[in-house]
Parts: C-alpha cells; structure tokens; sequence
C-alpha cells in the first residue's frame, strides 16, 4: 500500500486549527495552554507536510473576530506570536519554513507588525516549504481591502480580470488551497480563504486541533488523493 508521500500530495494545504480552547477545558487547563498545544501541533504538521510531500501551508491562526475575545486570552495569543517571531527563528530556518502573512497586520501591536516583517524577510530564502499564517484575518475583510488597492490604482474596469484581482489578496504569488481541514467537529469555512477556496477539497474532523494526529493527517491526504477533481468541467 502507497503511503501518504507516495499519493498525489496537494500543493496547498489549508487548515482551520480550531479546537485549542475545547481541548484545553476538557483536560482542566487555562485556555492558554490550550493555544500552547495547538502552536506545538502545527510544528509536527509542517513536518509531517514535507514527509507528504506538501510544499505549501495556509492556516487561520487569528481571525478578525477573534479580537472580541477576552482582553488576556488576547493578550496571551500576541505573547505567544511574540515567543515563536523571536525565539523560534532557529528552529524555522532549520526546518527550512518560509514564511509568509495573510491579513490586515496594522491592527497588530506595532513591535508585532515589526516581527511580522522581519521573519518574512528572514526565512525567504532556501525554503522547502512555505507556511502561510493567516492573523488577523478575515475572507470578506481580504476582498475588500484588495478591492480598496485596485481603486487606488484607477484600474480600468475592463481591465480587472480574476488575475488581477487575485494578485491583490493578501495571498499573492502563492497557490490557493487544494483541500481545506478543519478540526473540531464544526462543518463551516468561517471566512477562511473565500476567493482562494472555490475549488478546495473540504475535510471536517471532530477532533479537536491539539490532538490532530499523523495517522489522521495522512488518511486526509490519502482520500485526497482519491478524489475525482473536475473543477466544474
């Protein structure tokens, strides 16, 4: 039997890591530790993405909404985003991780938006495979804000063509996701990527994101590779 490396890898991975705060109250922990896990998580999946043979991942760490949260859950997402810019950068260039940013980043602490841009400059080059973090982030948020950039550009309206309108998103230049997952049990896209999507394969799991394993990870990949895509043709 062909292993996950072995299948049709997609080229983009896109996921909704949710679950983080469940998980975290079900074992009796702070939500924090809950978010502690989940970022431990998406380090084993990035390394299980390049067994697969996954040259790209997209995931929705902050959401827009998620700025109604309580002030210290919050406060502790910008700490831990604060930990992994400043103290992970070994670990990143080691694993060969480029990384790249997707949503309105002004709405970040100043020093956050600094961070932002230097480990995107920092991990550009020599990469085996491309993480994409979705902060502070929002599909119709993403539109807008790319419509906003082709009015300021006085684009003729004959002009805009899907190309050109997608070379606007936040997600230019790289490619839109093949199969989406989502953890957690909940069977919505929640504004993840609307644009990109259209043609993405959607996988929904009960499980919650901390305890993601690789045996399921691989058995996705698999039935991904299994399916018929026809892109409406």
């Amino acid at each position: 039997m062909k292993t996950a490396g072995e299948q049709s890898a997609p080229e983009c991975v896109g996921i909704i890591m949710d679950g983080n705060r469940r998980w975290a109250k079900a074992k009796g922990l702070p939500v924090f530790e809950g978010h502690r896990a989940g970022y431990e998580r998406l380090k084993e999946v990035l390394r299980w993405s390049k067994e697969a043979g996954v040259k790209n991942v997209t995931v929705f760490a902050f959401s827009t909404e998620n700025w109604k949260r309580a002030e210290d859950e919050v406060g502790y997402l910008m700490e831990l985003m604060r930990f992994v810019f400043r103290s992970e950068m070994e670990t990143l260039r080691k694993e060969r991780v480029r990384v790249l940013f997707a949503g309105d980043l002004s709405k970040l602490p100043a020093d956050l938006q600094k961070d932002c841009g230097r480990v995107k400059k920092e991990t550009s080059a020599d990469s085996e495979i491309t993480l994409t973090l979705c902060v502070s982030y929002g599909g119709r948020d993403e539109i807008l804000r790319a419509a906003r950039r082709l009015l300021s550009e006085a684009c003729a309206p004959e002009s805009v063509t899907e190309e050109k309108f997608a070379s606007m998103l936040d997600t230019a230049g790289t490619p839109d996701p093949d199969l989406i997952i989502r953890t957690s049990g909940e069977q919505r896209v929640s504004g993840f990527l609307p644009w990109q999507s259209v043609y993405s394969e959607l996988f929904f799991t009960d499980t919650l994101w901390p305890d993601f394993s690789k045996e399921e990870y691989f058995g996705i990949l698999k039935k991904f590779g299994e399916r018929n895509r026809r892109h409406g043709k």
